[in-house]
């Protein structure tokens, strides 16, 4: 690259450390990439750092020592989160939203990679400290809200499917029970997919029971993968702490009361803002 002004600079620097979440870049790399002395690429890293933490987009972790370097993790502020959810919340709350046995029409929001965005940089942020492997989802709704959160993490995602594909070869089935209907589904996970004792973060966007996510755990279990979180966009929050499949868990919005009759619903934020 071409030697380039200060302002040039700090701005191609910004860039290079947005598209490359939790990546330690040395200042080696830096000042061989800019054609500049270390020491101006620490002043630059300096003023960088400080706008992230004061504009809420993330932090900038510098590391000593001759293997060190930077690194950059997105994070989303308290305040400009509480402003995005409270806007899904309204969203949710519309009337035409709500479908059949209480769930709701969220497929259009799932669509907006603004808002999946931020969504993802929720999860990061609620995640940011765990060490993880790769992000899980099952087909088809989550798989965007998954990638938003891989994104933010720089981490791959897996998907399970509902049925086995030629396409995806050996793959390993399980049955499990609907927690909210009760009906045995089956969901399987191709073998080459998923490496053994990986760390897994499983990304979902609808949460009633938690009989999906619980179908998720336990076909982990037959990879001897460890779980490293739970993530949902939307929980329900209609049934009692006796029905729930799991505790540990972060949720973003909740779904506190639905009436099918008259089509009014209540959603508040979830226990990511507890």
């Amino acid at each position: 690259m071409k030697k380039l002004k200060r302002s040039a600079r700090l701005v191609e620097m910004t860039q290079y450390l947005l598209s490359r979440p939790h990546t330690l870049i040395s200042l080696t790399a830096f000042a061989d990439r800019y054609q500049s002395a270390k020491s101006s690429i620490s002043e630059d890293l300096a003023i960088i750092k400080e706008v992230f933490e004061e504009e809420g987009i993330g932090e900038l972790h510098t590391l000593a020592g001759a293997a060190g370097g930077v690194k950059f993790t997105p994070r989303i502020g308290h305040d400009a989160a509480i402003s995005i959810i409270h806007n899904v919340c309204r969203q949710l709350e519309q009337p035409e939203r709500v479908l059949p046995g209480g769930y709701l029409f969220m497929t259009d929001m799932l669509g907006q990679p603004e808002l999946l965005s931020e969504l993802g940089r929720m999860f990061a942020t609620a995640f940011a400290n765990r060490e993880i492997d790769v992000i899980m989802t099952v087909e088809t709704k989550g798989i965007p809200l998954a990638y938003a959160t891989a994104a933010c993490l720089n981490l791959p995602v897996v998907i399970v499917r509902r049925d086995n594909k030629v396409t995806e070869g050996s793959a390993v089935s399980i049955n499990y029970v609907s927690g909210s209907n009760k009906r045995i589904q089956t969901m399987s996970l191709a073998r080459r997919t998923l490496k053994e004792n990986a760390r897994v973060l499983i990304i979902d966007d609808f949460m009633k029971a938690g009989g999906t996510i619980q179908g998720m755990m336990d076909l982990l279990t037959e990879f001897n993968a460890k779980v490293a979180g739970v993530g949902v966009f939307v929980e329900s929050g209609e049934l009692g702490t006796e029905e729930r499949l799991l505790e540990d868990y972060v949720s973003l919005a909740k779904v506190t009361a639905v009436d099918l009759k008259s089509k009014q619903t209540t959603v508040v934020q979830g226990n990511f803002f507890n």
